[in-house]
């Protein structure tokens, strides 16, 4: 089946969401140059990179940040900024 491209006139004015919870279905991740990398010995569990990752791009369990949702993570860094003990450091990414 052939697919119909949206036109100009058919593209929604930017920055409307049209179907809320759809973040998921787009992966962002490959947009980086750095990447998070956890050392779980200096990892108190404080969960502060969880309430400032702006990607929602930290993966928690059972009460443990465990690691990084790397398909939606941009590498911005923010997880690092905010870790008091300095368990998370940013490495530049090798594709």
């Amino acid at each position: 089946m052939k697919e119909i491209k949206k036109s100009w006139k058919n593209i929604p004015i930017g920055g409307n969401i049209l179907e809320a919870g759809n973040s998921k279905n787009y992966i962002t991740g490959t947009w980086r140059t750095f990447i998070p990398r956890l050392d779980k010995e200096k990892c108190v569990n404080c969960f502060q990179c969880w309430m400032f990752c702006p990607d929602n791009s930290i993966s928690i369990v059972e009460n443990k940040m465990v690691g990084f949702d790397y398909d939606h993570c941009k590498g911005c860094g923010m997880c690092v900024s905010v870790c008091p003990t300095k368990a998370i450091t940013m490495e530049k990414e090798e594709k």
